[in-house]
């Protein structure tokens, strides 16, 4: 097996786990860990393709990874921000009972 088919292989499994947490969980907090964990695999994929393409002293995987960190960062602080103002106005996290925006 290949170094990048390894890595491939490893960012893969992250992102199917990443996407199950996200899609199966019912608190709020675990679904944004889960997205979390898609853009890590997003961001492994990013260096994988970087170090074994054709030009790797371009540092262009390193750019793409650090503007991704940046985002999902902020993706961070926003979704906190919403889950505690939720909380405060549900006294819950859980995504099933929060059902206020219903028409």
């Amino acid at each position: 097996m290949t170094p990048l088919v390894a890595y491939l292989l490893l960012s893969a499994i992250l992102f199917a786990i990443g996407l199950a947490g996200a899609l199966t969980r019912r608190n709020a907090i675990l679904v944004l860990v889960g997205i979390e964990l898609m853009l890590n695999a997003a961001n492994l994929n990013f260096i994988a393709f970087w170090r074994f393409g054709p030009n790797p002293q371009a540092l262009t995987g390193v750019l793409f990874v650090l503007f991704s960190i940046a985002v999902a960062a902020a993706e961070a602080a926003v979704g906190l921000a919403l889950i505690i103002a939720i909380y405060r106005q549900y006294r819950t996290t859980h995504v099933d009972q929060i059902n206020g925006m219903k028409g």
